[in-house]
């Protein structure tokens, strides 16, 4: 397939700079899987609108704060992105912006959230490779920026710092939120597991390769991102359970998806426990094994995400239903509006 059969128009306005208060009061578009018609609501009705006692699966990563801002010995403002946590003097991944590149030996000093020195110095070691004088995660709680993606165009704030954590956020690891999970508050799962739905966790670390374009127009050439996986043991089961009782089993979001198909194991027919690391490019053809339903938010055009939901439920009903939020003024991306598909 082409990825240009994935395109479709989006004016920026509908591009959500901030999210909606509470986080459950954004508005929901609800997509039967094979056919029926459209309906709308918002996500506090999700409790009414999933199949009876389904197992929402939900991804349990945390966001580092992994934007840092140095400054290089001749004055030239350098931003780093941290793509991994590290010890005290231990060589880390990190992307670099500056207005030239860096050289091995530079020595850089760390800005506060407030512009002003962290008293913190980094070393740059390598290609894309950065030493802090600290733990990384000591860097990152004191100096570290929330890494909105780039179509949301504001600096980050106070606010982001909470908002864009999932209530489930456990295991540090993601450079960029799951932002279904982004939806869901304590008073949410509380409703959902009265209704007789029930919750189950993965955790896979949301990598930057989720934000980067498909720069070929045949699908077959794309080399898609790398991102590391656990399903806990307790997890597998519950996916065991709800199938043999003819229960739904609920992605709450496309890197549930991918954890959750990636591990499943076709020789025994459920999904495995343990670590792994996927990368899985679902596209239109593709049979699913793991997941029935999708709770997901609208993605970009020509993008990674948007084909695996199309694959999930067609690419024309899945474009009819983007063409169909366009028109209603629904919110797009990571701040942005949710939909179901089941």
């Amino acid at each position: 397939m082409r990825i240009s059969e994935f395109d479709f128009e989006l004016p920026e306005a509908l591009i959500a700079q901030r999210p909606a208060e509470p986080r459950e009061s954004a508005r929901l578009l609800v997509l039967p899987r094979e056919h029926g018609a459209l309906s709308s609501g918002v996500v506090s009705e999700l409790p009414a609108r999933l199949p009876p006692r389904s197992l929402l699966v939900v991804n349990d990563t945390r966001v580092l704060a992994s934007r840092v801002f140095a400054q290089k010995p001749t004055g030239g403002l350098v931003e780093l992105f941290v793509l991994e946590l590290g010890r005290a003097g231990e060589p880390v991944a990190c992307l670099a912006r500056s207005s030239k590149p860096l050289r091995v030996g530079t020595v850089l000093a760390v800005r506060g959230r407030d512009g002003g020195a962290a008293g913190i110095s980094a070393e740059v070691v390598g290609r894309q490779r950065v030493a802090f004088e600290l733990d990384v995660a000591e860097v990152l709680a004191r100096a570290g920026h929330v890494p909105l993606p780039p179509y949301i165009r504001r600096a980050d704030d106070a606010g982001d710092r909470a908002r864009y954590q999932t209530v489930f956020a456990t295991h540090d690891g993601a450079v960029a939120a799951p932002t279904a999970g982004l939806h869901f508050t304590a008073g949410l799962v509380e409703a959902l597991e009265e209704a007789g739905h029930s919750l189950a966790r993965i955790t896979l670390h949301v990598g930057l390769g989720t934000f980067a374009p498909v720069r070929v127009e045949d699908l077959a050439e794309h080399s898609m991102h790398e991102e590391r996986f656990v399903v806990p043991e307790d997890t597998a089961a519950a996916i065991v359970a709800a199938r043999r009782q003819g229960r739904a089993v609920v992605a709450i979001g496309t890197t549930a998806v991918r954890a959750l198909e990636s591990a499943w194991d076709d020789a025994t027919g459920i999904v495995r426990k343990g670590a792994g690391v996927t990368r899985l490019f679902i596209q239109p053809g593709y049979r699913f094994r793991a997941v029935d339903a999708l709770v997901t938010n609208f993605h970009l055009p020509r993008s990674t995400l948007l084909v695996l939901v199309s694959a999930f439920a067609g690419r024309e009903r899945v474009l009819a239903a983007y063409a169909e939020a366009v028109a209603r003024g629904f919110r797009f991306f990571s701040y942005g509006d949710a939909m179901l598909i089941a």
